[in-house]
C-alpha cells in the first residue's frame, strides 16, 4: 500500500467511540472526516480483503463485481497519483478521471456515498503549464513545498525557494552561508540556544533553514502577489474562505511560479501553478476573487470571472458584493 494512503487510514480513520455514534456518517466515521478518509479505509480494506464497502448497493447500480473492479483502478490510481491526493475536491477529481468510462449513475453514486462533489459542481479547470516563458516573465521560480500558514489572504503568499536552485546559489550572501553552516554545527552539538540565534540571524536576511523529508535546506523567503485578482479582504464577506481555499490548492506542494515583477509592498506579482493547475483560474472560476482589471487586462481572467457570475457561486451568491480594493480606500479614509 502507498505510504500516503496507509497515513491517511491510521491518521483519519481512528475507531470513534460510542458517544460519537449520533454524528457519524455511512462508514462510521464523522461528517468532518467522510470523504478522503473514508475512501482511504475502504481503499486500505479492499486490498487486503478484496472486499467493497457494506452499503453502496443504495448509491450504484451495478453488481459487485463492477464495484470491486472500480476499487482495483482507484487503489492503482491513488497509489501512482504524484502527489496523491489530499483534499476532497482532489479525491473527487481522482474518482472521475479515474472511472470517467463507467456509467454516469455509478461514478455519481460513489461520489455521493463517499460525500464528495458531482462533477457538476467542481470548476473545471485548464490542465498544464505554459511549456516555455511567457511574455513579460522576469524569470521562475521553483518552490520547496509550501506550508498552509504562509498563506496570508486569497492572494498573498509567502513561499522559499532553495539556495541550490542555479538562480538562487549566486547570490547567497556569504554571512548567511555561514551562518547556516554554524546552526548545523551548533545543532550536532546540541547547543539549541547558538542555533536559534542563528536561524534569527537568518531569517533576518531574509532567509530560512527548512527541513524537508529529514533534510535542512536553506531557503530564499519570496511573498508572492497572485498576478491579476484581488481577493476578499479577511474581515470581509467570503474572505475566510477565500483563504482557505488557496491554503488548500498549495498546501504541501510545490509551486512553479512566474514573477513580472513587485508592487510598491516588495511582493513578487506572479502567475502560480500547481500539479499544473492555474491557480489564479481556480480562484475565479470558484467565485473567490476579482479580476484586478485596474492591474491586469487579460480576457481569460475576465471570462472567467463571467463564468462565475453567471453560476453565482461564491462571492457572487451576493447580488452586488463589495469589492475589495474600494473597501480599502473606505478604510484608508475613514469611512
Amino acid at each position: 500500500m502507498g505510504n500516503a494512503l496507509r497515513f491517511l487510514y491510521g491518521h483519519c480513520c481512528k475507531p470513534t467511540t460510542a458517544g460519537d455514534s449520533d454524528s457519524l456518517g455511512p462508514h462510521g466515521v464523522s461528517a468532518a472526516t467522510v470523504g478522503v478518509s473514508a475512501l482511504a479505509r475502504d481503499l486500505f480494506h479492499f486490498e487486503i480483503t478484496s472486499q467493497v464497502p457494506e452499503g453502496l448497493d443504495k448509491h450504484v447500480v451495478s453488481s459487485k463485481k463492477a464495484q470491486a473492479n472500480w476499487y482495483r483502478k482507484l487503489l492503482e490510481a491513488w497509489k501512482e497519483a504524484k502527489p496523491p491526493p489530499e483534499t476532497p475536491e482532489e479525491v473527487a477529481r481522482l474518482v472521475i478521471q479515474t472511472l470517467k468510462r463507467h456509467q454516469k449513475a455509478d461514478v455519481e453514486g460513489l461520489l455521493a456515498f463517499y460525500g464528495l462533489q458531482l462533477p457538476h459542481t467542481l470548476a473545471q479547470v485548464s490542465a498544464g503549464g505554459p511549456t516555455s516563458l511567457p511574455q513579460g516573465v522576469k524569470f521562475e521560480m521553483q518552490t520547496l513545498p509550501v506550508d498552509p500558514q504562509a498563506v496570508a489572504d486569497g492572494d498573498t503568499i509567502t513561499v522559499y525557494v532553495s539556495t541550490t536552485d542555479t538562480r538562487e546559489s549566486s547570490s547567497v550572501p556569504g554571512e548567511v552561508h555561514m551562518a547556516a553552516v554554524q546552526r548545523s554545527k551548533a545543532r550536532a552539538e546540541r547547543n539549541y540556544g547558538k542555533a536559534d540565534a542563528l536561524q534569527k540571524k537568518i531569517v533576518e536576511a531574509g532567509y530560512r533553514v527548512i527541513n524537508v523529508q529529514n533534510e535542512e535546506i536553506l531557503a530564499r523567503k519570496y511573498r508572492i502577489r497572485l498576478r491579476g485578482i484581488d481577493a476578499p479582504e479577511s474581515s470581509m464577506p467570503y474572505g475566510k474562505e477565500a483563504k482557505e481555499e488557496l491554503a488548500n490548492l498549495v498546501q504541501g506542494k510545490c509551486l512553479r511560479v512566474f514573477v513580472y515583477g513587485e508592487d510598491r509592498y516588495r511582493r513578487c506579482v506572479g502567475d502560480i501553478y500547481c500539479n499544473g493547475m492555474f491557480v489564479q483560474e481556480v480562484m475565479l472560476k470558484k467565485g473567490l476573487a476579482w479580476h484586478y482589471t485596474a492591474y491586469d487586462k487579460r480576457w481569460e481572467l475576465e471570462t472567467w470571472e463571467k463564468e462565475a457570475r453567471a453560476k453565482r457561486v461564491g462571492l457572487w451568491a451576493s447580488s452586488n458584493p463589495e469589492m475589495p480594493w474600494e473597501w480599502r480606500k473606505d478604510r484608508r479614509e475613514g469611512r
